[in-house]
């Protein structure tokens, strides 16, 4: 994947989650079109950066950003 459509991906991502109070891989997928593999490369770029927080719910994955107030 190119640069350009990384950071692309990368930031429909980080808006998405930053307007909502966290989601699943599966529901980033339905909201941006975009593969499960770029969501989950997107996410670990977040993830190790320290911006987004992972909570496990049953067997799924919820992602949302540090610093947001959660429900």
């Amino acid at each position: 994947m190119g640069d350009k459509k990384r950071d692309k991906s990368f930031e429909k991502i980080y808006s998405i989650l930053k307007n909502s109070d966290g989601l699943s891989i599966t529901d980033i997928v339905k909201k941006t079109k975009l593969s499960r593999s770029a969501i989950r490369t997107a996410l670990a770029k977040l993830d190790g950066g320290e911006k987004v927080s992972v909570r496990k719910i049953g067997m799924a994955k919820v992602y949302s950003l540090n610093g947001r107030k959660r429900k």
